[in-house]
C-alpha cells in the first residue's frame, strides 16, 4: 500500500506539472490565427503513411531506419508503460498479461526494442559528439540546442538500460521464488546469465531500483520534453495528422486581399462608404510578429525536430546565403516564448520587438526560391516557404520594403501586363512568320478551340524562350491541334507577384484573366511554363478559375503515348541529355514522369544527375529570384546546379521551364562551356527530331 501511494503522490505531481506546461501552451495558442482544416479521412491516412510508417524519414536509407526503428520501439515500450501504471497505482503484477499471447508479443517486442534502442542512441550521441554532422551545426543551433540534444538522448539511454534491468531482474528473481513468468523477454533472458552471481535475496531489490528508476524516468522525460526540441515525441503525429494536403506548389489565397480588390475592380463598389452600423475592418496583411502567425504556423515551431534536413537541402543555404528554413521555424517558437507571455496578460502588448528583423532578417527571406525542398523534405511536415510568403507579404504589402528590382518587376507588370518594360502590343512578335490562331477570331468565327495555349510572359518576351514557344507552336501545328492564344489579350499570370509577396497585385492579374478566359469558355489551358501551370492548375480555383490545365510535358508525353507523334530522327543519337527538373512541375505538383517519357522517345543516351526528380536542386529563379540580384554567398545557385550538369558528361541539359532555361544558359556561359554544352526545351527535342 506504500508503494501505491508513493506512486499515486508522483504520478499527481507530474500530471499537474504536464497540465500547467500544456495550459500554457493553450494561452499561447489562442493567440494565433485561425488555419482551416478539413478532410480527415485524407489526413488519416498522410499521419499513418508519414508519422507511423516514416515514409519521409526514409528518404535518408541509412539514418533513417535508425529513427524508424527508435520510433516503432517506443511505439512498443508505451504499452509497457501503461502497465507500469496499472501496476503502480493499483498493486497488481504485469496487469496487462491478461491479454495472454498478445501480452507475450508486446513484452518480447518491447524486450528487443529496448536493446535495439540502446544500441542506436549510442550511435546517435556518437555521431553528435564526435562527427561533427554538418546538419547539426548553424547559427540557430546555440550550445543548449546541442546540450538539450544529449540530454534527452542520455535520458532515453538509461530508460532503455533501467527496462533491460527491470526484465533480467524480474526474470531471476521470479526463478528464485518459483513464481510465473509473465511475458516472454529473448534478450533479458540472455541478460540474466550475467547476474547469477548475485544472491536470490537481492533479485527483487534490483528488479524494484530498476522499476522505480524506469517509471521516475519516464515521468521526468514526459515533463523535459515540452521545453526542449524532442518535445516533437508528442507533437510530430498531431502536425502531421494536421499538415496541408494541398500541392506543395500551392500558397493559400488571402480572402481578404480578393474582397479588396474585387472592389477596386468594380466601380460601383471602389468608393461606396461602408453600411450604417457596419465597421471597416482593418487587418495586418501578412506576419510581422507572432500575433500574425496561424495555429498551425506555432504547432510546426513546436514540432520541429531540429533536424536539420530542410536546411541542408535549401538551395539558398548551399550556396553560402544567409536562409536557413530551420532557423525560421525555431525563430518563431522562441519569438512566442519570449512575447508570447506578456500577450497573454495584455493584447496590446508591444516589447518594441518583432519576428520579422528582431529574429529573422529580410535578407534571409529575399533569398528564398520557394524551390519547397524543405517542405519535401521536412520529417514532420512543416511547410517553411508557406511562412516565409507571409513574411514577405508583410514586407511588401505593409511596408513596401521589396528590392529595388522587385518593385520596378510589379511596376512593369501593373503597366505592361508583364515582368520586363515591353509594349503590351508586342506580344506577338515571337510568332512572326507562324500560323497561330488568336482566341478572338477564332470565336468571331464560330470556331470554339479545344485548348487555350498560354504562352506566358516569358514565352512572349524572353529572347531564348521565344525559340520554345515557336518549336511547341510547329509541334500544334503539324498535329492540326484544335488551339489558339490570346495574342495582346494575354497579360501575366501574377505567379511571380505572389512569390515575391505582392498579393494584391497577384489577384489583380488573375481576376482579370480568369474573366477573360470565362468571356471565351475556356475549359482546357495548355502552357510551357511550370510555374503558371502551377498558379492556373491549384491557386486560381481559389479565386474562382476551374479549369483543367495541361503542361506541355505531359501533353507531349500522352501524344507520344497514343502514337500520334512518332520519332524516327537520329539527330540527337549520339548526345548524353540530363534533364533538370523544375521545382514548380516536380516538387510542385509531383510531376517527374513525363519529361523522362519524352527522353526515352526521342533516340539518345540519358543521364541523371546525382540530385534528381524529387531531390533535385533548384535553378534558383523561382520566388522572384530571376528579377533581382541574388543575396550575398559563396556562389549563385545556378552555377551550382550547373555543376551537377558538367558531373554527368552530358552535352544536353534538357528543360521544361523557361525560367530554368534561363538559369541553365546561363549556367553553360559561366563556365564557359558553349561551344561543348547545349541547353534544349522537351519542344525544341521534339520539334527538332520531327524536322519541324
Amino acid at each position: 500500500m506504500i508503494k501505491q501511494i508513493i506512486f499515486a503522490i508522483i504520478l499527481l505531481i507530474t500530471l499537474s506539472v504536464f497540465a500547467y506546461t500544456a495550459f500554457r501552451y493553450y494561452r499561447f495558442f489562442r493567440l494565433t490565427k485561425p488555419f482551416p482544416i478539413h478532410n480527415w479521412g485524407k489526413r488519416i491516412v498522410v499521419m499513418f503513411q508519414v508519422a507511423f510508417v516514416q515514409t519521409r524519414i526514409f528518404r535518408k536509407p541509412v539514418t533513417g531506419m535508425m529513427h524508424a526503428l527508435v520510433w516503432w520501439g517506443f511505439l512498443i515500450i508505451l504499452i509497457g508503460s501503461v502497465d507500469m501504471v496499472i501496476d503502480g497505482l493499483f498493486g497488481t503484477e504485469r496487469a496487462l498479461s491478461c491479454l495472454g499471447p498478445v501480452y507475450s508479443i508486446i513484452t518480447a517486442s518491447g524486450d528487443i526494442f529496448a536493446l535495439i534502442i540502446l544500441v542506436l542512441i549510442i550511435a546517435f550521441l556518437f555521431r553528435r559528439i564526435f562527427m561533427h554532422i554538418k546538419r547539426f551545426s548553424g547559427i540557430e543551433m546555440k550550445h543548449i540546442s546541442h546540450q538539450d540534444a544529449n540530454l534527452a538522448l542520455t535520458l532515453i539511454l538509461l530508460l532503455m538500460v533501467s527496462l533491460l534491468g527491470m526484465n533480467t531482474f524480474y526474470l531471476l528473481d521470479a526463478h528464485a521464488g518459483g513464481h510465473e513468468i509473465k511475458g516472454v523477454f529473448p534478450v533479458s533472458r540472455y541478460l540474466a546469465d550475467l547476474f547469477t552471481g548475485i544472491t536470490g535475496s537481492q533479485y527483487h531489490f534490483w528488479h524494484e531500483v530498476n522499476w522505480w528508476a524506469h517509471i521516475t524516468l519516464i515521468f521526468l522525460f514526459v515533463n523535459i520534453l515540452p521545453y526542449s526540441k524532442h518535445f516533437h515525441v508528442f507533437m510530430s503525429v498531431p502536425n502531421v495528422l494536421l499538415s496541408r494536403l494541398e500541392p506543395l506548389g500551392y500558397l493559400w489565397n488571402m480572402p481578404l486581399i480578393t474582397e479588396e480588390v474585387k472592389k477596386m475592380m468594380d466601380p460601383d463598389q471602389a468608393f461606396a462608404e461602408p453600411a450604417e452600423g457596419e465597421e471597416e475592418v482593418f487587418e495586418r496583411f501578412g506576419v510581422k510578429d507572432v500575433e500574425d502567425i496561424t495555429w498551425k504556423n506555432y504547432l510546426d515551431s513546436l514540432a520541429c525536430t531540429e533536424c536539420g534536413r530542410c536546411t541542408e537541402v535549401c538551395p539558398a543555404n548551399q550556396t553560402g546565403k544567409l536562409l536557413s528554413p530551420r532557423k525560421i521555424v525555431m525563430d518563431v517558437r522562441a519569438r512566442m516564448k519570449e512575447k508570447g507571455p506578456g500577450l497573454v496578460r495584455d493584447k496590446d502588448f508591444d516589447d518594441g520587438k518583432s519576428l520579422i528583423r528582431s529574429y529573422i532578417s529580410t535578407e534571409e527571406l529575399w533569398a528564398c526560391t520557394t524551390c519547397n525542398a524543405c517542405a519535401r523534405e521536412c520529417p514532420v511536415s512543416i511547410n517553411h516557404p508557406s511562412l516565409i510568403m507571409d513574411l514577405r507579404r508583410y514586407l511588401v504589402m505593409e511596408e513596401s520594403a521589396g528590392p529595388a528590382e522587385l518593385n520596378a518587376m510589379f511596376s512593369n507588370i501593373e503597366n505592361n501586363g508583364a515582368p520586363w518594360q515591353f509594349s503590351p502590343e508586342d506580344r506577338m512578335l515571337w510568332a512572326e512568320g507562324l500560323q497561330v490562331p488568336l482566341m478572338a477570331d477564332a470565336v468571331t468565327q464560330g470556331d470554339k478551340p479545344e485548348y487555350l495555349v498560354w504562352i506566358g510572359s516569358a514565352g512572349a518576351f524572353d529572347d531564348r524562350y521565344k525559340k520554345v514557344s515557336r518549336e511547341f507552336i510547329k509541334i500544334l501545328n503539324h498535329l492540326k491541334v484544335s488551339y489558339a492564344v490570346l495574342g495582346t489579350e494575354e497579360i501575366d499570370s501574377g505567379d511571380v507577384a505572389r512569390r515575391a509577396g505582392n498579393e494584391m497585385l497577384f489577384q489583380m492579374q488573375s481576376l482579370q484573366n480568369i474573366e477573360i478566359f470565362n468571356m471565351y469558355e475556356v475549359k482546357k489551358i495548355l502552357t510551357c511554363c511550370p510555374h503558371d501551370y502551377n498558379t492556373f492548375k491549384n491557386e486560381y480555383p481559389d479565386l474562382g478559375g476551374h479549369y483543367e490545365v495541361i503542361h506541355h510535358s505531359e501533353f507531349l508525353r500522352d501524344l507520344i503515348d497514343e502514337g500520334k507523334i512518332r520519332i524516327n530522327s537520329d539527330t540527337f543519337r549520339n548526345d548524353t541529355i540530363t534533364f533538370h527538373d523544375p521545382c514548380y512541375l516536380g516538387r510542385a505538383n509531383n510531376e517527374y514522369h513525363a519529361p523522362r517519357s519524352i527522353l526515352q522517345a526521342v533516340p539518345c543516351h540519358t543521364v541523371e544527375m546525382k540530385r534528381t526528380k524529387s531531390f533535385a536542386l533548384c535553378c534558383g529563379a523561382g520566388g522572384g529570384q530571376m528579377f533581382k540580384e541574388a543575396e550575398k554567398g559563396d556562389k549563385e545557385v545556378f552555377i551550382e546546379r550547373i555543376e551537377d550538369v558538367i558531373e554527368t558528361g552530358a552535352n544536353i541539359v534538357a528543360t521544361a521551364c523557361p525560367f530554368c532555361m534561363v538559369m541553365m544558359t546561363d549556367g553553360i556561359k559561366y563556365k564557359n562551356k558553349e561551344e561543348e554544352m547545349k541547353n534544349y526545351d522537351l519542344a525544341e527535342l521534339v520539334s527538332i527530331s520531327l524536322g519541324l
